[in-house]
């Protein structure tokens, strides 16, 4: 029998789910994955993940300060994540004379655990379905913005009828575009310790240069502790607070893994939009991405030349660039591996594919104009979007001027929202803390990254988004931009942290007088309002309608693929992903291995590199083959790769063996495999993962931290299924 082509597209795309692709809830594995969960290996239950009834994966994996995860490997509440997760807390730890994130750190007892101010771990406590009743009394005619009110009536409602305990919180977010919601109980520690974490040169090998690279050799881990009241309760920062019991931590195999082995992920990934369109992809591969890559690359060469010949400076900026480095080299990634994969024709074939089955059926009338009404709407939005990514990057996310007038900005609001008394007390804060404002803030590195910013942004924006503001100063100063930032910093009592102190010793009349005189505070505030009137205005209506055009494209794939599973985009909700440990080949000829070992190190290594250069007592190790019961076959294990779907937020996750115990640290995804936010392709995207046999022996025979690995329950799964005794 001849089969059409259309019959072959629809063999080919429905089936584009790969076995184990997907972020998924853990409540509804038992009903959507756990059966292809186990026909791939895992020898657990559901309900062995998540259970409100009994302790389970789930309890043992936290949010980690709002960006990482991190899981509990101890009964004594001792966490695991990854260097770079935790690069903000050693950094303020760190000077010259005590160089912590070059030299690393170990507390020999729980004395020695250093506070983390403001860092916060988040455990879910359970979850439950509450789309009837957020979606209460909301009516397809309404338009988007009467439909957010009505549904943040409903959000109060429904979060005021959650049974909770007076310590828990609730949180809800919505899922499928808004076509689904779920409520989230969930409990918040705020007393987080620093427990240790290896030398520069292990827990950052490689460091740009092996960025989302794979065959990688990096030992991206850290350690940290919860502190509960005696009662075991979140508490505030305190001497007498106590180590936390989990209701349940993840014992840590010692069999390693091996290609084939089925593994699963759990954590809070942060955004993924894998339901666009053709054109939303375009937008981002092709119009987005080039503008934030270009400037980031700008601020990167910048930090780099400075950091490569100052270690105080490189001590200022590890974390600023750091996290620049990665989302920087995340988008390069991302739009290439579109290119390669041929994603935008894949998409267009979906695309194809979803508007012949709503023509040919009058159910789905309703559906027939929205793949149209999308890439007319994405048209209209383009010069805008064009231009905010211009202006974020510019002026906002890559600059300390935008944290300092940021900080002036809420202070002034603080006052004429609350009254004289809060203004006073935030002044004074102000004033305590100008220092510490400025502790990682070279004046001059950030003149150079404003003045290099501000041209890329004025020659790449067409001319009718142009700040008009900003040109009109620049003309002042004959379009010198390093001129127009040098007056921007020395005429603004917002950048220094001593004309910040003479600012805050005014009374508030003289002081919003001063601060409305200052060039920083006029800048941003025409910014604001040039984003807001000039652009966003205009904006705002599509992006409306194109909210609203998702949301009803994703209810319609639902329906018109009922032979479809589909996950919900990544929300930075708790989320299970499953896959095998498999290598990959990136191009014709390339065939990567899964895994990784110390030798690699040994390969890479460049003595006095600030990328690649090894801690002695590493070569020592290595070349007495000093592994302990860590090593496999006269050789160490470092890292290994998997299938398994992740994310930005991902970082820090565990990987899972088929018993349920840890064997590894997730911390990065591969460079080809960058697209799989948009296009997942089970071909080519990897998740990378620190071996937790690497992770014991730098803890153990590198660190000698060895009253740390007696808190941890080691185990012998592989040996144990087969019948043997434990060992270990």
């Amino acid at each position: 029998m001849r089969i059409s082509a259309v019959a072959l597209i629809l063999l080919v795309l429905c089936n584009s789910i790969f076995a184990g692709e997907g972020m998924w809830l853990p409540i509804l594995l038992q009903s959507m994955n756990e059966s292809e969960m186990q026909s791939m290996g895992m020898k657990i239950k559901a309900e062995d993940i998540y259970s409100v009834n009994k302790g389970s994966l789930k309890d043992a994996i936290v949010q980690f300060g709002g960006g990482c995860t991190a899981e509990i490997i101890s009964s004594k509440g001792l966490l695991l994540t990854n260097h770079h997760c935790g690069y903000g807390y050693i950094q303020s730890y760190s000077s010259v004379e005590h160089n912590y994130i070059k030299y690393g750190y170990w507390a020999i007892n729980e004395k020695k655990e250093w506070r983390c101010n403001g860092l916060t771990v988040t455990m879910i406590v359970r979850m439950e379905d509450v789309t009837l009743p957020m979606l209460e009394g909301v009516l397809p005619t309404m338009s988007e913005s009467e439909r957010k009110i009505k549904v943040d009536q409903n959000l109060i409602k429904v979060k005021s009828s959650i049974s909770k305990a007076s310590y828990e919180d609730v949180m809800i977010r919505p899922f499928y575009n808004g076509n689904q919601y779920f409520a989230f109980v969930t409990v918040t520690y705020k007393d987080i310790r620093f427990v240790g974490k290896p030398p520069e040169s292990i827990g950052d090998f490689g460091a740009n240069t092996d960025n989302l690279e794979w065959p990688r050799h990096t030992g991206d881990f850290s350690l940290y502790r919860i502190y509960a009241g005696k009662d075991n309760l979140p508490a505030e920062y305190s001497e007498d607070n106590i180590p936390y019991t989990p209701k349940y931590f993840l014992p840590i195999s010692l069999d390693g893994v091996e290609e084939g082995d089925f593994t699963i992920l759990l954590g809070f990934p942060g955004r993924t939009n894998e339901y666009l369109t053709k054109e939303g992809v375009r937008q981002i591969a092709n119009i987005q991405n080039p503008v934030r890559i270009a400037l980031r690359d700008k601020v990167l060469k910048i930090l780099d030349k400075y950091m490569r010949n100052n270690e105080k400076t490189k001590i200022q900026y590890a974390s600023k660039y750091a996290g620049s480095a990665n989302v920087w080299k995340k988008w390069k990634g991302e739009s290439q591996g579109i290119k390669n994969k041929n994603a935008l024709e894949k998409k267009d074939q979906w695309d194809k594919l979803f508007q012949e089955r709503v023509n040919n059926n009058e159910t789905f009338k309703p559906y027939r104009n929205i793949i149209g009404d999308l890439e007319a709407y994405y048209t209209q939005l383009q010069p805008m979007t064009l231009a905010k990514e211009y202006y974020a990057e510019g002026f906002q996310r890559n600059t300390d001027l935008y944290a300092a007038y940021s900080r002036i900005k809420k202070l002034a609001d603080t006052y004429e929202g609350r009254g004289n008394d809060l203004f006073v007390s935030g002044r004074n804060e102000m004033k305590k803390n100008a220092v510490a404002y400025f502790k990682d803030v070279d004046i001059n590195i950030e003149k150079e990254v404003l003045s290099g910013l501000i041209e890329l942004v004025v020659k790449g924006v067409e001319p009718e988004v142009r700040f008009p503001y900003l040109i009109q100063q620049l003309k002042t100063y004959n379009n010198n931009y390093s001129e127009y930032v040098n007056d921007l910093y020395n005429k603004s009592c917002f950048a220094t942290p001593d004309s910040l102190v003479v600012l805050s010793e005014l009374e508030f009349v003289p002081w919003i007088t001063r601060v409305k005189a200052d060039p920083v505070w006029n800048l941003y505030e025409e910014l604001n309002y040039f984003l807001v009137y000039g652009i966003q205005n205009q904006a705002g209506p599509i992006e409306d309608a194109i909210t609203a055009l998702r949301r009803k494209h994703m209810e319609a794939l639902i329906k018109v693929f009922p032979e479809k599973k589909f996950y919900p985009d990544a929300n930075s909700t708790l989320r299970v992903s499953y896959g095998k440990i498999e290598g990959y080949s990136p191009k014709d000829g390339v065939k990567y291995n899964a895994k990784t070992y110390l030798d690699g190190v040994m390969e890479k290594y460049i003595p006095g590199d600030y990328e690649f250069d090894v801690e002695p007592k590493l070569i020592k190790l290595y070349k007495e083959k000093d592994y302990g019961v860590y090593g496999e076959n006269g050789k160490m294990s470092l890292a290994f790769i998997s299938s398994s779907h992740t994310t930005g937020g991902s970082s820090g996750s565990p990987a899972i063996d088929a018993h349920g115990n840890l064997i590894g640290l997730n911390f990065d995804r591969n460079w080809e495999g960058m697209m799989s936010d948009i296009n997942y392709d089970v071909t080519l995207c990897r998740n990378i993962m620190v071996d937790a046999r690497y992770i014991l022996f730098i803890i153990d025979k590198f660190a000698g931290a060895g009253q740390l690995i007696q808190e941890m329950k080691l185990v012998h799964p592989k040996e144990m299924s087969k019948g043997k005794r434990k060992r270990g």
